[in-house]
Formats: structure tokens, sequence, C-alpha cells
């Protein structure tokens, strides 16, 4: 074997690598992305007296109707309450009795409109004792409208994608090697599409508004997407007739991996329950 074949073979090698690694980068930023996220739900067990429960409480709730809260408990002796206000206010704790179907107490959360949020426990009595689930801080539940799966899923993917070719990119930028233009190219435009044309289609549809971020407001998911794409247009700028701008792409790519660190609906769309009036 030559060594024009052998230099072939050790960039395929190289460049097959750096695919895996910007796979297992993205898989695991976007696990840690959604896991840490506020819309995430809350799980866990806990014994109300001598009492086993388990529950899982959403944190977000999407289309008409309202949102069903349930805790797993055997105990047939057990009763429970479903308190809850909207989020944030000093409104009253208002409280829904809970219904028992085999080992579950069900209720339901009142519907709100888009970006309304309510705070809410369930309350355990077993004879004389009370005791709250989730334990410590009551959780907040964000209600949103229904966004159509035709749109929801290519938006996801796309900023699937533009995470996946921004590592690659990055790693590209590392070595002498590899050119970074198409990556850059890839990104870009996977990030404009995703991020700058559907992202706030999909927002629409949840909530109401096309852009929530600068100038017009602060809301951190669309603000982080803007700042994403100025930096991947610089980058694209920079790498225009072959040259390299290694330091920019990197800078773009770390950039872009922070970005998508950010906790997805930190900072989002709440609804000012002050001035809105007439929904309880």
């Amino acid at each position: 074997m030559n060594s024009s074949a052998r230099n072939t073979r050790a960039k395929k090698g190289r460049s097959l690598w750096f695919w895996i690694l910007a796979v297992l980068i993205t898989l695991a930023s976007a696990y840690y992305q959604r896991k840490t996220g506020p819309t995430y739900p809350i799980s866990g067990e806990m014994k109300a007296g001598t009492t086993s429960v388990s529950y899982t409480f959403s944190r977000s709730h999407a289309g008409e109707g309202g949102a069903p809260v349930r805790v797993t408990i055997p105990d047939t002796m057990v009763t429970a309450t479903l308190d809850w206000r909207r989020y944030p206010t000093d409104d009253a704790w208002k409280q829904i009795p809970m219904h028992r179907d085999g080992d579950q107490l069900s209720a339901s959360l009142p519907h709100q409109p888009p970006a309304g949020k309510v705070e809410y426990y369930v309350r355990l009595q077993v004879g004389d004792r009370h005791d709250l689930v989730p334990p410590g801080r009551a959780a907040v539940l964000r209600f949103r409208g229904d966004v159509p799966a035709v749109l929801m899923s290519p938006h996801i993917l796309l900023m699937f994608l533009a995470m996946l070719f921004s590592t690659r990119a990055g790693l590209a930028a590392l070595t002498r090697n590899e050119k970074t233009g198409n990556y850059v190219a890839w990104t870009a435009g996977l990030t404009l599409v995703g991020g700058m044309i559907l992202g706030p289609i999909v927002q629409f549809y949840a909530f109401g508004s096309f852009w929530t971020g600068a100038p017009l407001g602060w809301d951190l998911t669309d603000n982080k997407t803007l700042i994403a794409m100025v930096g991947w247009i610089l980058a694209f700028i920079k790498t225009r007739n072959n040259r390299p701008a290694r330091g920019w792409v990197l800078g773009a790519s770390i950039l872009m991996l922070i970005i998508f660190l950010i906790p997805h609906s930190v900072l989002g769309s709440q609804l000012d329950y002050a001035k809105f009036a007439g929904h309880e």
C-alpha cells in the first residue's frame, strides 16, 4: 500500500471516529438538557405513614382540557386532595378531591391559557396524619397549545442535527487535515430552518407568539437560538472562499454546545396573570 492510500485510509478512519464522538456528545448534551429542564416530569417514591406512595407529576400539558394528576397508593384507607393555585400569584390554595380507581388516586388541574402556570401538590390523609406529595416544594406545570407533530418532529430533528454538525465542525477545526466549510454550511442551514423558521412557528402554536426574544422580550429559548444563529453566520462568512477560520468555527461550536446545555424552556413564555383577567 502506497503512502497516498495509507493517508486516505487514515483520514477516513479519523473522520469516522470524529463522527462517533460527535454523536455521543450530541446525545449526552440532549439528554442533559431534557433531564434538567423545567418541563421534565417529577417522579419518586415516598412513605405516608406505613404506606408506600409512587408518583410522576407532569410539568407541561399540551392541548385542551385539564392536566391529570395521579398517585399510586394501594392502601384504600388513604384519601387525598389536589391542592393548586395559579403561578406565580398570591391566590388562595384551592382543593380538588381525588377519586380512587384501583390503586390510583386521580384528579385534574383546571385548564389554563397557553403559557399559564399552576403550582400544585397532593395532600394525603391517613387517619390523623397528613403528608404532601411531592415532599418539599410544590410542582409547577405550564399549559401550552397543541403543536402538530408535522411541525414539532422536524423542529426537534433539525435542531438535533444542527447540534451534531456543530460538534463535528468543532472537531474538524481541531485538526489541520480536515476542511470545515461544509460542516459550517450544514450547521448554519439547519439552525436557520430548525431554529429560526420552524422554532417561531412551533412557539406560535404552543403560546400564541412567534417571537418573544430580543428585542421584543427575554425568552431564553428564543434568545439562545438567535445567539447560536449569529455565531454560525459569522463562522460561515469567515470560511467563505475555502478559508479555514478554525478559531471562528471552534468558537461557534463551543458556543452552540454551551447554548445546547442550557435546559430547554428555562425563562420561557409565562402568562402574567396580573394582566390577564377573567380566568380562574
